[in-house]
């Protein structure tokens, strides 16, 4: 379907998502979290008949995203707590439907990610950002509070690294970002598209049903103790093991061939 704030691309199985507003820096508002929530549903079914292996995640023009729209922000401060509580439901049903998605994302982050923006790379599996990128939490500044975001951003830089960075609301850097765990790779912005697709290459060479099951595994097991894991991890290995998938990936192995999801 056309969006009129998203441009997609399907190369194969590896799907070129792109935040189209570069005229506003790629802010978010309604419409743009919209089409973002109803994108990721229509991925979540792709991804399930195993059509799109791969989604990659970036922005138009000078920034990845500058976070909330300046004209969103208005309405907002006219609102009642009633409607901003459905406003911000919506905006957490879009980066829950998007951190969910069982297929691996990749960010290509340039330029800038700010609040909404950060958040948003915080729900990629794996970021790649330009070495001149620019991150922050910077909520507190407006005396407002990174809270939709806060579930998505901890659960990849963790609660000292918020501590700091929530709560002074300061900017920082790509190595500072790579450094918490926000980032994976910082390149030159000429080594961004080359090092993603050395990336998707990586990825496209693992079972379909076992990265979604292994990306499931890591956010149920990773709030329980090791004796709390045993029996789901047990479960999960053991089910692998005799699925279809598991069966042609082990005698691949043995046989000393690729397997025949391997592109």
């Amino acid at each position: 379907m056309p969006y009129q704030h998203l441009t997609t691309r399907r190369d194969g199985a590896v799907e070129h998502l792109t935040l189209n507003r570069p005229d506003v820096r790629n802010a978010f508002n309604e419409i743009l979290i919209a089409e973002l929530t109803e994108w990721a549903s229509r991925a979540h079914e792709a991804a399930t008949r195993h059509d799109l292996r791969v989604a990659v995640v970036a922005g138009a023009g000078e920034v990845f995203s500058a976070g909330a729209d300046v004209g969103w922000m208005a309405k907002m401060a006219g609102y009642t707590e009633e409607e901003n509580l459905r406003d911000a439901m919506a905006v957490s049903r879009m980066f829950g439907a998007l951190d969910q998605l069982p297929i691996p994302v990749i960010g290509r982050v340039h330029g800038a990610a700010i609040g909404g923006g950060s958040g948003l790379a915080a729900v990629c599996d794996i970021v790649v950002a330009d070495d001149q990128t620019v991150f922050g939490f910077t909520e507190v500044k407006l005396g407002i509070v990174p809270a939709v975001i806060s579930p998505f951003v901890l659960a990849k830089i963790g609660s000292a690294a918020a501590r700091e960075l929530f709560l002074t609301g300061a900017r920082f850097g790509a190595a500072r970002a790579k450094e918490i765990g926000l980032v994976q790779a910082v390149v030159p912005r000429s080594d961004l598209d080359a090092t993603i697709d050395g990336y998707v290459r990586e990825l496209l060479t693992g079972g379909a049903e076992a990265i979604a099951t292994a990306k499931a595994l890591i956010a149920q097991v990773s709030c329980l103790s090791p004796a709390e894991a045993t029996a789901l991890t047990a479960a999960a290995i053991a089910a692998r093991r005799v699925s279809a998938e598991g069966q042609e990936g082990l005698k691949a192995f043995l046989e000393k061939r690729k397997p025949s999801w391997a592109l």
